[in-house]
């Protein structure tokens, strides 16, 4: 895309799509990168099969693994989060602040209320449907039980001290743990890689993939190995956390169901609907972006507004909207505790929440991060961080909000069964409290399938990106290869292990891509230093 006004573009002899395979299949056409694309493609079809393959010995090889990453590398993470919020609050404060995406004179493509929607999208999914009452009741549950200690050693999962039977600072301590997974942290960290895309896409001039960022440490260099590499881990991350969320969605999915319709759960059931709802997300790739994941993105936003504005009016209204405020002012308090890294002696939260999060999030980076990117031109830098940091974390606090408030006080009003449900059906059980149970519920289960369709088709189009090169507009055979690959994956997880498996395989893929985005904040810095500001003058 030209930029308007001034901007400082990249000189580079690279052109877009040269290092691609482009050939005809009968009507697919192919349109790849020779060595992205083959070695990523290869390596999940290898583990597919292998994890297919064998399944009683995967259960176990997950759990370790899942086990020694969180328990050895838990401060990494938490570090590696704090220092991606830490360089977007100082970009807001520092004069690189008044760079604009795509050029000094670079007018947005959306109003203010359009791009608002998009990134109040953006932060919508599966995750706020599956963890949306239960993290809250799990945080307040571990919370109001209060610490145990065996071996010298925390064994509890209650976040810092816990509350220790104290009913109103465990709800004020659980809501504060949920709202830190799910505010700052997660959006700086995408806002990070989203802020690198956009600047080296529209003011520098180089393709809209990952490596691009690395073109100050790489120079030339980003179009060989270096670059594949980054390319590579960036699709193998963003799959296995695609995977994660598709994972969780079959399993919520299959919660209401059997709620609702009696229909057995299982690991059978969970991949029949993986199935039947990627072949539906296949049809909405085959529709095209504004026809098929537009409209479905659209129809699933009413749907999660009707919702929530269902289980404010029939719940506790009043606490719902004191406790928005109240919620707010906890978490900024309990910041700093929860943020460190070291010294911890609530380890099970630490390791079982928040190491699973973070690696989760950076996996989802990508992917968010490419869509935040594509739809922010025009913005200034400043401009663009502070909306990207604040909106979607306020939609996501007052979700949490909502639906947290909601299921603690059903609890503490005698509806002692929500603490103890599944994780996965929590949300359906606190539904059966209110009026209309039946067709709330099934709006849920909705909302999850359409969140599933929505995910996989954007980011089999965000995958399929980055495996061509760059190119944005690559064949749709391609799509449906990642689509159904993005299926296979959670398949092959939920049958090689459940929940274990899917959080081991997002922290896996998750740690490499960690050091990619570390290593992408001296990057995005540099780029931004040698950019034309608004009101300076130009030399």
């Amino acid at each position: 895309m030209i930029p308007d006004g001034e901007v400082n573009p990249i000189n580079t002899d690279y052109q877009v799509g040269q290092d691609n395979v482009v050939m005809k299949l009968g009507p697919l056409g192919l349109d790849f990168h020779n060595r992205v694309f083959a070695i990523s493609a290869l390596a999940i079809i290898a583990f597919v099969f292998l994890t297919l393959m064998f399944q009683n010995q995967a259960e176990p090889l997950f759990t370790g693994a899942r086990g020694w990453l969180t328990a050895n590398l838990d401060w990494f993470f938490m570090l590696a989060a704090n220092i991606f919020v830490i360089l977007a609050i100082v970009l807001i404060f520092t004069p690189l602040g008044r760079v604009r995406l795509g050029g000094t004179e670079a007018k947005p493509d959306f109003s203010y209320l359009g791009w608002f929607s998009m990134l109040f999208a953006a932060g919508m999914g599966i995750g706020l449907m599956f963890y949306g009452v239960s993290e809250p009741m799990s945080h307040f549950s571990s919370a109001l039980g209060g610490t145990s200690m065996e071996g010298g050693a925390r064994t509890d999962w209650a976040p810092l001290g816990g509350a220790g039977g104290n009913e109103a600072e465990a709800m004020r301590l659980g809501m504060a743990a949920t709202i830190f997974h799910w505010a700052l942290h997660p959006w700086a960290i995408y806002a990070i890689l989203a802020l690198g895309l956009a600047l080296f896409a529209f003011n520098k001039g180089l393709p809209l993939t990952i490596r691009s960022i690395f073109y100050p440490i790489l120079g030339e260099r980003v179009w060989g190995w270096p670059g594949h590499v980054i390319d590579i881990i960036a699709i193998l991350a963003t799959l296995f956390g695609l995977a994660t969320s598709l994972g969780l969605g079959a399993s919520q999915a299959a919660a209401g169901l059997n709620f609702l319709f009696d229909i057995p759960k299982g690991d059978m059931t969970e991949v029949f609907l993986v199935i039947g709802i990627t072949a539906i997300a296949l049809i909405s790739v085959l529709a095209g972006l504004e026809a098929g994941v537009q409209r479905l993105s659209q129809a699933n936003m009413v749907l999660a507004a009707l919702l929530m504005l269902f289980v404010i009016i029939v719940g506790p209204t009043i606490a719902i909207f004191t406790g928005f405020f109240e919620n707010l002012a906890t978490y900024v308090v309990e910041l700093p505790s929860f943020s460190n890294p070291f010294g911890r002696e609530d380890t099970n939260f630490v390791e079982g929440w928040t190491a699973f999060y973070w690696a989760w999030w950076i996996a989802w980076s990508p992917f968010v991060g490419m869509f935040i990117a594509r739809v922010s031109r025009g913005r200034t830098v400043r401009e663009f961080l502070i909306s990207v940091l604040i909106i979607p974390t306020l939609a996501c606090v007052f979700w949490m909000t909502v639906f947290g408030t909601t299921a603690m006080d059903q609890f503490l009003n005698g509806a002692k069964e929500i603490a103890d449900a599944e994780l996965a059906l929590q949300l359906f059980v606190m539904l059966e409290g209110f009026p209309w149970t039946g067709v709330a519920s099934f709006i849920g289960i909705i909302l999850v399938m359409v969140f599933f369709i929505t995910s996989s088709d954007s980011g089999s189009l965000v995958i399929d990106t980055i495996s061509a090169g760059g190119k944005p507009e690559a064949p749709v055979s391609q799509r449906i290869f990642w689509c159904s690959f993005e299926g296979l994956v959670a398949i092959a997880l939920i049958l090689g292990g459940g929940l274990v498996a899917l959080q081991a395989m997002a922290i896996s893929t998750g740690l490499p891509f960690t050091v990619v985005l570390l290593v992408a904040c001296i990057s995005v810095v540099q780029g931004l230093r040698s950019e034309p500001r608004l009101g300076k003058a130009s030399k």
